[in-house]
């Protein structure tokens, strides 16, 4: 497979892509990362640029992403925002994993927003929801389906005492 040539190809696999855990503010329009490929300080940003940033990307779809390498000494991630606010991110020294966590707290959103998203994302996109709290009460109301029973009685071929009837 194509898809499984170069350096740690489990970044390019849905499963992988899929257990990123940030996904950033919907006010965040750009993210750039800042870098350089020698020294210590900067390992723990190449490393999170190798692996996480695909799960970013993949997980943020409406967020430019952009990397600069060797051009600061120092590393760090520049967040911009759609109000033309900008954010500075210190990253210098931290392993992946802190900067990792850092960004989710600091421009991630947070689990109560992401659970109230999934929720009404849920309830709005199954057009087969019916009931209390939903778009319809039965599913009487969609064209093509049958009456409600208490309101038109059934023909006689779809109600089971006429079915049993007939095989005994």
């Amino acid at each position: 497979m194509p898809f499984m040539i170069g350096p740690a190809p489990i970044r390019r696999t849905l499963q992988f892509l899929e257990a990123g855990r940030l996904i950033l503010k919907d006010q965040i329009k750009i993210m750039a990362v800042h870098y350089h490929l020698v020294g210590e300080n900067n390992k723990g940003t190449k490393d999170f640029v190798f692996w996480c940033l695909p799960q970013i990307q993949y997980k943020n779809p409406n967020v430019q992403i952009a990397t600069f390498k060797n051009l600061t000494p120092s590393p760090f991630i520049r967040c911009f925002y759609e109000t033309g606010d900008e954010m500075l991110i210190d990253v210098d020294g931290k392993s992946k994993e802190e900067i990792y966590e850092h960004l989710i707290r600091v421009v991630g959103k947070t689990k109560d927003v992401l659970e109230a998203e999934s929720i009404s994302r849920e309830k709005k996109d199954n057009p087969a929801n019916f009931g209390v709290g939903c778009d319809r009460q039965c599913i009487c109301e969609l064209p093509g389906q049958i009456p409600c029973p208490g309101v038109v009685p059934l023909p006689n071929h779809m109600r089971g005492k006429f079915i049993h009837k007939k095989d005994n």
